[in-house]
């Protein structure tokens, strides 16, 4: 098992303590397993299996079209017993496995991929997600968790800065991003529907700006783009003027208020989970970037080539975690900048992956 991934998978059974065992004899589905944050769910499952947590193995098995491709960790991983793999798209699945958790991370998150393939994006987020809600009408598992994200919120006013749970949101339905944006909220309006009419027990998670190891260096979000040009010696570019800020949430701090939440009995409700602070722009972060990385380089702006990639684009990104502290015990502990280290030595163990 890759030591990033493991690394992760052990600060994750650390912070959940006894809540671990919750997973002992069960099977979890999980779609979208290719991705960033389902290649750190699977690699925490099978960690919890090595390390012996359990009083019973648990079992996983992995959906995943690979529209991006097939990542390296699924060949090397192909042999064990507790994992199965289908290559399958969620929206086209003839049968989905009985499992006791299902964990719905299949979508295009990206807004450079989601822009290049809206349909499969809106797909994905709320057909995928009503067949996953049918089905668990049917099968009757413990939990569903599903990843709904901050984008919902759009750009709120200063008012609204930290955002929380009860901000309606400030978004275009016609804009660039819509496809992304208006699914994920239509697909949080399901998941209360099937909470209020069919007790289907479904989980929603809000994400604010997850990073770290297994999140492609070409994924073209903004940290792995910094990456990408420090550690090839080249100046960063900034296709914006830099002032716009986010919170960035360390994927093990982010998997670990996931799982809070899959394992409560929150159901029909929505839950940020992220960092509240610190909030940085983005020109400091590249700067803290290229210090991270030891490089003498610079940061220039240059206007995207992409007339539409600043457009519906958030100024201030920062959510309110009270919710999930106060009712999942949720509380992040990485650091922006131990943060950006680990991810700075994933990518310098993987640079010839992609």
């Amino acid at each position: 098992m890759d030591k990033h991934y493991l690394k992760d998978a052990n600060s994750i059974m650390g912070g959940l303590g006894e809540l671990n065992e919750r997973f002992a004899g069960k099977t979890v589905l999980i779609t979208g397993v290719a991705g960033f944050l389902g290649t750190q769910f699977a690699h925490y499952f099978l960690a919890l299996n090595d390390a012996r947590a359990l009083s019973r193995p648990c079992r996983v098995i992995g959906l995943d079209s690979f529209l991006r491709g097939v990542p390296g960790w699924l060949d090397e991983l192909k042999t064990r017993k507790e994992l199965e793999i289908q290559s399958v798209d969620v929206v086209r699945c003839e049968a989905y496995a009985r499992a006791d958790f299902i964990i719905h991370g299949a979508s295009v998150a990206s807004p450079i991929f989601y822009r290049r393939y809206p349909i499969e994006t809106m797909d994905a987020n709320v057909w995928g997600l009503r067949r996953l809600l049918e089905h668990a009408r049917e099968t009757a598992p413990q939990s569903l968790l599903f990843f709904s994200s901050s984008e919902i919120y759009g750009d709120p006013d200063i008012d609204h800065i930290p955002t929380d749970e009860d901000y309606r949101g400030y978004v275009s339905c016609t804009g660039p991003r819509a496809c992304y944006d208006e699914s994920k909220r239509f697909g949080e309006t399901l998941c209360l529907a099937f909470w209020n009419v069919h007790r289907v027990p479904v989980k929603i998670a809000r994400p604010f700006n997850n990073y770290g190891p297994g999140l492609r260096i070409s994924d073209r979000r903004v940290l792995p783009d910094f990456f990408r040009d420090a550690l090839n010696n080249r100046d960063i570019v900034l296709l914006s003027d830099g002032r716009a800020t986010r919170t960035f949430c360390y994927v093990s701090d982010a998997l670990e208020g996931y799982l809070r939440l899959l394992l409560s009995n929150e159901n029909g409700e929505p839950f940020n989970i992220g960092t509240a602070s610190p909030e940085i722009s983005m020109g400091d972060l590249a700067r803290e970037v290229i210090r991270v990385c030891g490089k003498e380089v610079g940061v220039v702006e240059k206007p995207s080539e992409d007339k539409h990639y600043l457009s519906d684009n958030p100024q201030r990104r920062c959510p309110s975690i009270a919710k999930a502290q106060r009712r999942l015990g949720y509380e992040p502990r990485v650091s922006l900048k131990e943060g950006l280290g680990r991810m700075r030595d994933y990518y310098l163990d993987h640079l010839h992956d992609e």
